[in-house]
């Protein structure tokens, strides 16, 4: 069977019909160049190439083999175009966790932005709340995880990547809405809707914390996991809520927010988290867009 590297001094000889030329193309003496043609010749058991002292020319048989030796090198140039791409990190799948609130604003600016800087490197997207996602990371199911704090694990490098106030989210008539901006004393013995202490462990010991300090107990009149459940009951008039300031992308109907003043602006976090020992080459230009943008 031919080698490929004859192919291509047979495609590079066809095309100059001059050895020297066609050597001096390929960065290599005319000697080695001409074997290499003798050997395809007599691999295939046909000339392919007319040779005198004054020129060299294709036979019959040569230029029909020459569409074909085009091709395969062709085939086999862009073959490697991508195994080098993936190896250089410029192309490749990246796997992205991210929670429900992120996926407000944060996820869709890397989504934009990578079509644009890493046009070559697919995003698969999984919504997943943080403690799925720490799982997820250790499997190998996602590469990034955009998750709430603490990650206690030795096995994940972490970056903070956004912080961000806290708004109220008031319904419909709530006379709290004449109000600029809210403190945590507005919500004292008023009905409230809570973040569930299993699903939403990170909001609800945030809230606890901040009320307590405030010497505040306002009434929990429902425990929910996810922000845009925890809205919508607020736009049914069940009662205010507290949510990050970026689930006011969500827009939703009637529902007035106010910013809450708090002993710190912006105490909500969202980290990058990701394996150590990921081998994946796309992740590290990955993840520095993902910090970029975040």
């Amino acid at each position: 069977m031919f080698e490929l590297s004859q192919l291509r001094c047979f495609v590079a000889a066809a095309e100059e019909l001059h050895f020297g030329r066609a050597a001096q193309r390929l960065n290599m003496t005319q000697s080695p160049l001409s074997r290499q043609i003798q050997l395809l010749e007599r691999i295939l058991d046909v000339q392919l190439l007319e040779r005198t002292s004054r020129q060299v020319s294709l036979t019959p048989a040569g230029g029909v083999f020459l569409i074909e030796a085009r091709r395969i090198v062709r085939l086999a140039d862009s073959a490697a175009l991508p195994a080098r791409r993936v190896a250089k990190g410029d192309a490749g799948r990246v796997a992205l966790g991210f929670t429900a609130v992120s996926g407000y604003n944060v996820v869709p600016r890397i989504v934009a932005q990578a079509r644009m800087a890493l046009p070559n490197i697919e995003l698969e997207l999984r919504e997943m709340v943080s403690g799925d996602q720490v799982d997820a990371l250790l499997t190998g199911l996602i590469d990034i995880g955009f998750v709430r704090p603490p990650i206690d694990r030795h096995e994940f490098e972490t970056s903070c990547v956004l912080h961000e106030p806290l708004v109220a989210a008031l319904p419909p008539g709530d006379p709290r809405q004449a109000k600029a901006a809210l403190d945590p004393a507005d919500f004292d013995g008023l009905p409230l809707i809570m973040y569930s202490r299993q699903g939403a462990s990170y909001f609800h010991n945030m809230l606890v914390a901040l009320f307590d300090e405030a010497a505040v107990a306002p009434l929990y009149v429902q425990h929910v996991t996810q922000i845009h459940s925890m809205l919508g009951l607020v736009h049914a008039g069940l009662a205010a809520a507290i949510v990050p300031e970026s689930a006011t992308g969500l827009h939703m109907m009637d529902v007035q927010f106010r910013r809450l003043l708090t002993p710190l602006e912006k105490p909500v976090e969202l980290h990058m988290a990701w394996r150590r020992d990921n081998a994946n080459p796309a992740l590290p230009a990955m993840r520095q867009l993902c910090a970029e943008t975040a």
